[in-house]
């Protein structure tokens, strides 16, 4: 009696459903897919009981005729394969005729369809591997697949699956990959009634496809990547450093539209992104990689999420290239408007650029010597305890401290090219989190940074700018205030505020003597309503020019800092509302930061979240 036996079709199937069906988002994957291949401009997945109860998948694909129905639920049969040939250019997404087969195996099977010359319906019924049970049906455009009861006939693959919440994620991603994968094609998937994932075709916009995925937050951090080489060709997006991920789940790679898990990949989209992200965030990424089908091998996994490129090497420095171009020319720190920023291939603004040298030393430092970087205050003839801070009075352009000693800005130090010069769209791009202290506000900053800042300087600065602008337009002041209040000064600040009453004319104030030392203030200019009347003009007194100057921006320069002083202590007597701090910072990237403010560091702390995960550890 021989030994060896072949096994039963019905054996075969289910060693085969272990390989290709592990839970319900195998089946989700491989019956979209056919419908994928089916032509199908809307996908439509229903899921109950995370899926392990039923699964239903209906398309307007062409549809199969009767013939084909029945022959689609034989093991390797397939539309996809003719001859050896084929099999080293495929460019469908399934191919190896299991899928069907396998999936009714170990389910409660139902297909239900027709192609376009069928007057009548096919529906087919498979229980458990048995025989099909053929019928007439409605005719229908495309195929609807029924899935019920999955490893019902095989409780020792069952007793193996997830919870239902956890295989419903899974079941929802394989919708998600194959939504990123074609845009062009229609996606709404449901569990039990609710909604999971709803997007309409948006071939023009893929990024539509991409905000449905991942939230809708990140549309406006996505930008266009490309490179095209000989037999390669790279397009996706990626998102700029702001928007990240504390884990991989937004990386997606696609090998001529089909999902794939490859680590060199993944690897090198990291490593295009370390100098721009903080320990521990991962990039958001969805890339398109198309080669030659002969030039990559699709048929070595038996879920098909991993393959062999003939050319690895040259793949990789593709995505290398798509990907540097665009964080090199950071076209999120240009104007927001599409297609606005720096042209590939031009630096980029100082600010970044230092962000960048910043990260480099601290991770050169820390391989080197593990201890902190040397801070300009230990630096030989450094500024000293009493020095004032780094960005006050200094001229614009001027190098910080350290850069002048040959050494990097120290982390925990006010940089200096922010309170002078910072770079287009910084303070609109803060995230605020909250305050410190009651006295400062904490903000999220471009590429990962924590970023300080005070809102007295921050209101003083932009109402430096106002009162400028309006001071050089030459324009008469601004409508003033009722004030009407009456004032008993020191002599000399009395005399001088008489005498240089035009220029306080020219700056928006009334003031008339009163008799003896007294004078009257009748008006001030918009934003000083309620300061501190005594203690603003005391101040104005000693700023005004001399009565012989020339009343300009130049003589009334002193004067204009005293009122967008008192005018920030008023505005911020109070904790500024989330509105009005995100006004305020829209107003600082109008403003202009290159005359002298009496409180110039408005940025007063930018640490990278880098150097925070250092001292952590």
């Amino acid at each position: 009696m021989s030994r060896i036996a072949r096994l039963s079709d019905v054996l075969i199937n289910k060693i085969a459903a272990g390989e290709v069906v592990e839970r319900p988002a195998s089946v989700v994957k491989e019956l979209v897919e056919n419908a994928i291949d089916a032509g199908a401009s809307t996908v439509r997945v229903e899921l109950d009981g995370g899926g392990v109860d039923r699964i239903i998948v209906s398309d307007d694909g062409h549809g199969m005729g009767r013939t084909d129905a029945v022959a689609c639920l034989e093991r390797h049969a397939t539309s996809k394969l003719r001859e050896l040939d084929d099999l080293f250019h495929i460019d469908s997404m399934g191919f190896r005729g299991e899928a069907i087969p396998a999936i009714a195996s170990v389910s409660r099977f139902t297909l239900h369809t027709a192609d376009a010359s069928s007057e009548v319906g096919t529906r087919v019924s498979v229980e458990g591997g048995g025989p099909p049970l053929v019928e007439d049906a409605p005719p229908r455009t495309g195929t609807v697949i029924t899935i019920e009861d999955l490893f019902f006939n095989v409780p020792a693959r069952r007793k193996f699956l997830r919870r239902g919440d956890t295989e419903l994620k899974h079941a929802e991603e394989a919708v998600v990959r194959l939504a990123l994968a074609y845009p062009e094609v229609g996606f709404f998937a449901s569990h039990e009634g609710g909604t999971l994932f709803s997007s309409a075709a948006c071939p023009d916009d893929p990024r539509e496809r991409i905000a449905a995925a991942l939230g809708s937050t990140a549309h406006p951090h996505l930008f266009p990547v490309e490179e095209r080489r000989l037999g390669v060709a790279v397009t996706g997006y990626a998102a700029s450093p702001e928007f990240t991920f504390n884990n991989a789940r937004g990386l997606y790679t696609f090998v001529n539209r089909r999902y794939i898990r490859d680590r060199g990949l993944i690897g090198t989209i990291q490593r295009a992104y370390q100098d721009f992200l903080a320990a521990g965030r991962q990039p958001v990424v969805v890339l398109h990689i198309d080669v030659d089908p002969r030039a990559v091998d699709v048929n070595v996994h038996p879920q098909k999420q991993e393959v062999r490129f003939a050319d690895a090497r040259g793949v990789q420095e593709a995505v290398t290239a798509a990907l540097s171009r665009m964080l090199r020319a950071a076209p999120w720190l240009g104007s927001g408007v599409e297609g606005a920023g720096p042209q590939a291939g031009q630096p980029m603004d100082a600010a970044h650029y230092a962000h960048a040298v910043e990260r480099f030393l601290t991770r050169a430092q820390e391989a080197a010597w593990g201890g902190p970087l040397p801070t300009a205050m230990d630096a030989p003839g450094g500024p000293g305890p009493g020095a004032p801070p780094l960005g006050q009075g200094a001229r614009p352009g001027a190098l910080p401290f350290a850069a002048a000693v040959g050494q990097a800005p120290a982390f925990g130090q006010a940089q200096p090219q922010l309170n002078e010069a910072p770079p287009p769209g910084y303070f609109g791009a803060l995230r605020p989190l909250g305050m410190l202290g009651g006295r400062f506000h904490l903000c999220e900053g471009p590429g990962g940074t924590l970023v300080v800042m005070d809102p007295h300087a921050a209101l003083e600065r932009a109402r430096l700018t106002g009162y400028l602008r309006a001071l050089e337009s030459g324009k008469p002041p601004p409508a003033p205030t009722l004030f009407g209040t009456t004032l008993e000064l020191p002599v000399a600040a009395a005399k001088a505020l008489v005498e240089g009453r035009e220029a306080l004319s020219r700056l928006g104030f009334d003031v008339e003597p009163f008799g003896g030392t007294t004078v009257a203030l009748k008006t001030v200019p918009p934003g000083l309503e309620g300061a501190d009347a005594r203690a603003l003009l005391e101040a104005l007194a000693r700023a005004l020019p001399p009565k012989s100057a020339t009343l300009d921006t130049v003589s009334l320069a002193e004067a204009v800092r005293v009122m967008a002083c008192h005018a920030a202590r008023q505005a911020g007597a109070a904790p500024l509302s989330d509105a009005q701090f995100r006004a305020l910072l829209g107003e600082l990237d109008r403003a202009d930061f290159h005359p002298p403010c009496s409180h110039g560091t408005v940025v007063v702390l930018e640490i990278p979240l880098l150097e925070l995960e250092r001292r952590a550890r």
